[in-house]
């Protein structure tokens, strides 16, 4: 069984094996896996994209979609018998952010709720930072904020994990092993 007070950072490139590794984590755990889908359907790619993951996720998992509240959202859902999945962290920015939200305020928001969740949690986030200089304004000033709460989540978090294909790194060890 997965300690409560347990907080996971999954980080990682696009299709690098974040969300796999999240899914069987949780699965894992003992617990009943809560997944918060921060994702939207604005188009059939993205519509066929959320079936396979709803399909791969299978009939046990309880799956909350929530673009902008994700802290609300973590404090309703996290309990001591649940593991709740964040998946994923990018796109909830990209939403603020589209949205005009707060940045900062939302950020201290959900690392409060993490922090303060009686549940194990588990987070799923891109690294965008390693590629090109984004060519617009909004591009840098996304690949900014993601660092930047990436850096916050990690330190709130009592394990970070970098997956490259398909396989985790251990970048903040654990008490006890996956």
């Amino acid at each position: 069984m997965m300690d409560s007070r347990r907080k996971i950072l999954a980080l990682g490139g696009a299709r690098s094996g974040k969300s796999s590794f999240a899914r069987h984590t949780a699965e894992a755990s003992g617990l009943d896996p809560v997944l918060i889908a921060t994702a939207t359907a604005l188009d059939a790619e993205m519509m066929a994209r959320i079936a396979r993951h709803r399909q791969e996720r299978g009939p046990d998992w309880l799956t909350l979609e929530e673009p902008l509240d994700l802290a609300g959202t973590v404090a309703v859902a996290a309990a001591p018998n649940r593991v709740v999945v964040v998946d994923c962290l990018t796109l909830w920015l990209t939403n603020v952010m589209l949205d005009g939200g707060n940045v900062e305020a939302e950020i201290a928001a959900l690392l409060l709720a993490t922090r303060q969740s009686t549940g194990p949690v588990i987070l799923v986030s891109n690294e965008v930072g390693q590629g090109v200089v984004p060519e617009t304004p909004l591009g840098r000033a996304f690949r900014d904020a993601q660092g930047q709460l990436n850096q916050a989540m990690a330190e709130a978090c009592s394990d970070v994990v970098l997956i490259a294909a398909g396989l985790p790194l251990r970048l903040k060890p654990a008490q006890s092993p996956f």
